[in-house]
């Protein structure tokens, strides 16, 4: 219900709009008084002229003048009623389009902007001919009346039209950017075509006869709204369909080992996810690496995660290109020419900060993960920065003409992306190095330890960013921490662009590095082991487990790069370990050995001394063996090949020596009772030793 005052109010100004309206109809009623005087008037010199013609008949002289005369009074008089008729429409304008402006443009538009023409020349007219005349004051407010109902216009039409674009048609957007063939475009339709015409009028009517300027930050806030909206729901959508059917296609998995963009759209694993099916791979041919503490955080149980978030978000940096080029499209249909970049830096600033933003969040998560020695939340940074890297052409094409600041916001996070990653290349060299001996935390079967397989799976994801992890060390000029000179050939005039070779030779030192710390470290940890047997046998597989892995990925060729010779060192080492290992059974095999056994006359009784001799021999073998067997079949040597080829090697020289000895003394009446010191036949004692390293056994 209206309160009283209001209805009061109310009253008075319809009261005082009817007052108006009454002095304007007398003003009317007065003006037409005077135009039917004018009219008798002219009745009357009319009447004059047919007097004067019929003088004209009596007098042939002054006819001729007479008729030039009545002739010139004829046109002004035409001309002046024709003026008049004009100069009475202007008074008749506000009454005409009254209607019209209060009933709006909404469906309309055509007639309302041509009733808007008659209310602007009327303007015209008054401020020209009677600038204090009351009807100047009317048709100007009528005139910012309908032009403030343009502009509402505008909005509700802008508002009511400009749709989120759909995640799916994002997608289908952006996934066939790469593919071989061509692809026509895929429709995006921000505004229906019947409304961006209206739109398009309006704004034209606006910046021709409104003067304002207000309907361009009312454009780019919607718009940028919009656009807003469209990416971070295309990065809900993301996460939604990826934790529910798995990581759809993302430019950030490549199909190829390479820098290079994907052609067709497939449906892979993360590339954490990726290295660690590698390893799988690996363990089951025996290279079981999950044993041993490390300082440093294991890379397995968060790829998920880390695959969502960072396809998700290099699917918005493509997002945002595709959706600003067609922004772009649609402004300058809308905005003047002169007005379009100013506008359009305005409308990305929202989506583009919130993509910049992120991006930030992304490289102090990294910052954070380097100092908890996190290297696999590090890893998220090497898609996307290889992705921005390559995405950067397309992002600087559409954001020419912006402002300086808003050109500077991707390169700014692709540096700080850069700065991060060779810091986390850096300190995982160093924590390769520097992870400490924590005896309780080394595989007591002497296995691999959980430093191996975290720096092989860590090495393994830098091949899908050779070039990206390359640039990353050269911009951060590390040629003279690896002692690499510069080849003036191998960079461009930026002191941050370097070739691809000389990137590559750069990783390859680099992984050289980490291999080396890693196998320096491995020398101090195989110390914590008391029995240098099984320190070499911890060493065997941890070199075993770094060759074979290296063999089965490009590491070894990218390794090759700068180390010719690094797989026979590898083989060297692995060898040696075996041999030391195979030194742990020479005090099983010296109290049987041909050297050390005693000699006697075959015939002779045996002295006392040396039949406990050969008891002795005996007893410390069996002893031994049964000590050796029991000890070695808990540790492991999870690579059959390896671990067939040791338990042959070391059968082979245990059964030809235990068989020597028993051929020469098992019919030796050294004892009464030879099942004590005869306890294993020779095929025994190769069963025995064919059940080390088993530890189901």
């Amino acid at each position: 219900m209206i309160p009283p005052q209001e209805a009061s109010a109310r009253r008075r100004e319809i009261e005082d709009k009817l007052k108006q309206e009454e002095e304007t109809l007398s003003f009317i009623r007065d003006s037409l008084e005077k135009s039917d005087q004018l009219t008798k008037n002219m009745v009357s010199i009319l009447s004059s002229f047919e007097s004067r013609l019929m003088k004209l008949e009596n007098s042939i002289i002054p006819v001729h003048k007479q008729t030039e005369n009545l002739q010139r009074l004829q046109e002004n008089v035409e001309k002046t009623l024709s003026c008049l008729d004009h100069v009475i429409s202007y008074y008749h304008v506000a009454s005409d389009t009254e209607k019209i402006i209060r009933e709006g443009p909404t469906g309309r538009l055509e007639e309302y902007l041509g009733s808007m023409a008659k209310i602007q020349k009327a303007v015209e007219y008054f401020q020209d001919n009677s600038p204090d005349s009351p009807e100047l004051n009317k048709v100007k407010l009528l005139f910012e009346r309908g032009k403030e109902s343009l502009e509402s216009e505008f909005r509700s039409l802008m508002t009511r039209h400009s749709k989120v674009v759909s995640p799916v048609l994002i997608l289908d957007l952006i996934s066939g950017e790469d593919d071989l063939e061509v692809q026509e475009e895929v429709p995006l339709e921000h505004l229906p075509e019947s409304v961006l015409q209206d739109v398009v009028r309006i704004s034209r009517w606006l910046v021709e006869y409104g003067r304002n300027q207000d309907f361009m930050n009312v454009y780019y806030q919607i718009r940028s709204s919009q656009l807003d909206r469209s990416i971070k729901g295309l990065k809900e959508h993301f996460r939604k369909s990826s934790s529910s059917s798995g990581v759809p296609y993302s430019p950030a998995i490549p199909n190829k080992r390479k820098d290079t963009p994907t052609k067709k759209p497939v449906k892979r694993p993360g590339t954490i996810r990726k290295a660690q099916n590698l390893l799988k791979q690996y363990s089951q041919h025996g290279l079981d690496g999950k044993k041993g503490g490390s300082n440093l955080i294991p890379l397995e149980g968060r790829d998920d995660v880390l695959d969502v978030e960072t396809d998700a978000y290099i699917h918005c940096v493509s997002a945002f290109v595709r959706l600003a080029q067609s922004e772009y499209q649609l402004l300058t249909d809308v905005i003047p020419e002169h007005h379009q970049k100013k506008t359009f830096d305005s409308l990305i600033q929202d989506a583009l900060d919130g993509l910049m933003l992120e991006g930030e969040n992304i490289v102090a998560a990294a910052r954070k993960a380097i100092i908890r020695h996190d290297f696999s939340a590090v890893l998220t940074v090497f898609p996307i920065l290889r992705h921005l890297k390559q995405t950067k052409p397309e992002f600087d094409q559409v954001l020419q003409g912006t402002a300086a600041s808003t050109k500077n916001k991707l390169p700014s996070l692709i540096t700080s992306m850069e700065t991060v990653g060779a810091k986390a290349l850096e300190d995982f060299a160093d924590n390769i190095k520097n992870d400490p001996d924590k005896e309780y935390n080394m595989p007591k079967d002497g296995t691999v330890h959980e430093l191996t397989s975290n720096a092989i799976l860590f090495l393994q994801q830098l091949l899908d960013f050779q070039e990206t992890a390359g640039a990353m060390l050269a911009s951060q000029v590390l040629g003279d921490t690896y002692n690499i000179p510069l080849d003036p050939r191998e960079t461009s005039s930026s002191a941050t662009s370097y070739s691809s070779e000389f990137s590559r030779r750069l990783l390859s030192t680099y992984i050289c590095k980490v291999l080396g710390n890693l196998q320096l470290n491995l020398l101090s940890k195989s110390k914590v082991y008391e029995d240098p047997a099984l320190s070499a046998i911890f060493l065997h597989n941890n070199y075993n487990y770094i060759l074979k892995a290296l063999e089965k990925s490009e590491l070894i060729q990218l390794v090759a790069v700068t180390q010719k010779t690094a797989e026979r060192s590898y083989r060297e080492h692995i060898e040696q370990q075996i041999q030391t290992y195979q030194r742990s059974w020479l005090k099983v095999t010296d109290y049987i050995a041909e050297k050390n056994l005693p000699v006697f006359q075959p015939g002779v009784k045996l002295r006392d001394k040396e039949r406990q001799m050969i008891k002795e021999r005996f007893k410390g073998f069996n002893d031994g063996l049964e000590e050796l067997c029991k000890i070695q079949k808990a540790w492991a040597i999870p690579d059959t090949e390896q671990r067939d080829k040791i338990r042959q090697a070391q059968k082979n020289i245990v059964k030809e020596t235990y068989g020597a000895f028993l051929h020469r003394f098992g019919s030796v009446p050294f004892t009464k009772n030879p099942e004590k010191y005869m306890k294993y036949r020779v095929e025994q004692v190769g069963d025995m030793i064919d059940r080390l390293f088993d530890t189901s056994a």
